[in-house]
């Protein structure tokens, strides 16, 4: 199994930008789903984002647009650009990733994203 570490958290006005980055160290397997997640307090952990090991992507409808899933190969390192940010998108986002083979997954610790003027 992995240890995922998330950066690139922070405070950024409506309308800004952010990149989040979730790092992998350790082993799987060349089939796997890299899933974002976000929290807000008060809510239960939804789901953001998923890219597949054979590239494909899907958004949730609130983050269409907005959003976009993208990988590093070869510094086992995803990406979640946003952009457009609303005070709404305000939450904890985690990594998620889910080795389809060996059918286990493992979370990252989590990265604030607050969104205020």
């Amino acid at each position: 199994q992995v240890q995922l570490v998330e950066s690139g958290g922070g405070l950024v006005q409506p309308g800004g930008s952010l990149r989040l980055s979730c790092v992998a160290s350790g082993s799987f397997t060349d089939d796997w789903r890299m899933s974002w997640y976000r929290q807000a307090p008060g809510n239960s952990r939804e789901l953001v984002g998923t890219i597949s090991s054979d590239g494909t992507t899907k958004y949730a409808d609130s983050v269409k647009g907005r959003f976009a899933i993208s990988e590093d190969k070869f510094k086992r390192t995803w990406f979640l650009q946003m952009i457009s940010l609303q005070p709404e998108d305000t939450a904890i986002y985690y990594c998620n990733l889910y080795d389809l083979r060996l059918l286990w997954n493992d979370w990252g610790q989590g990265t604030q994203v607050t969104v205020s003027s």
